[in-house]
């Protein structure tokens, strides 16, 4: 089976966020899956099985696996144009556990269209303020993360969450936003839980952060900056109750599984 390392959300090696690509010769065991994201420790390693007009696509964190990811998406639908399986003009169609999701090539884009996620406010959890640090303005939360809004760019950058108190709180993660100077917004994700402390490219947390900041800031088009130390640059457009992700990909690695490691 073959496996590839794809840079996602970056136009140069070595940015973004690192997703294994994994294309599966078979079904194989969900413990298989697990210890073999455990074993290649990226935030997400993505297993892709050919279907008749689509694709199997699952995604699993070094601890568990999750119902949606953005940047294992984008990297997994780069590997298929890149390699043939797909060709440029096709779009990537995937089942996955959060229902068909489907990616295009445009230009030098790779265009992914989301479901869109909603932003309840909530009083926080005790401690969980004090676990990621500075003073929030706004607290609330989506289907899978708790979610808080800060008032500048610099309290985002200056973050240092306490991550072993963070992975205490039963949640896939937090994604902390603030209005930028130079994009509409900047975020930051942190999942200690899910075996990441920081994220650095995190698509599916866009698609609560677009429509969030699209009702803000009145636009159904968004640009934003994932402030983490590789950093990455997203797109988003707000589209008939879904959201439209858009960024690149780079391969730097590809290698095969050993036959006795895929038995």
């Amino acid at each position: 089976m073959k496996l590839f390392t794809v840079d996602a959300f970056a136009d140069r090696p070595f940015s973004g966020n690192p997703a294994a690509v994994c294309l599966l010769a078979r079904p194989m065991p969900n413990d298989w899956m697990q210890k073999l994201a455990s074993e290649i420790n990226y935030s997400e390693t993505a297993y892709l099985l050919a279907e008749e007009s689509s694709y199997g696509l699952r995604w699993f964190t070094p601890n568990y696996e999750v119902a949606l990811c953005g940047h294992a998406t984008l990297a997994s639908a780069h590997v298929l144009w890149e390699i043939g399986m797909l060709k440029k003009s096709e779009a990537a169609r995937f089942r996955t556990l959060s229902g068909e999701l489907i990616a295009n090539l445009q230009g030098d884009e790779i265009r992914m269209d989301f479901p869109k996620s909603e932003v309840s406010i909530i009083e926080p959890p005790k401690g969980l303020i004090e676990a990621v640090g500075g003073w929030p303005v706004f607290a609330g939360k989506t289907e899978f993360d708790y979610f808080l809004e800060y008032e500048s760019e610099q309290e985002i950058i200056g973050l240092n969450p306490d991550f072993k108190a963070l992975a205490q709180f039963e949640t896939r993660g937090v994604i902390a936003t603030a209005r930028s100077s130079s994009y509409d917004f900047v975020s930051r994700f942190f999942a200690p839980g899910a075996g990441v402390n920081e994220d650095p490219a995190t698509g599916s947390a866009h698609c609560a952060l677009a429509p969030y900041w699209g009702a803000k800031l009145n636009k159904t088009r968004l640009t934003a900056f994932q402030a983490s130390r590789r950093g990455a640059r997203i797109g988003m457009e707000l589209m008939d109750g879904r959201v439209h992700l858009t960024g690149r990909a780079v391969t730097v690695l590809r290698c095969e599984i050993s036959d006795e490691a895929a038995v």
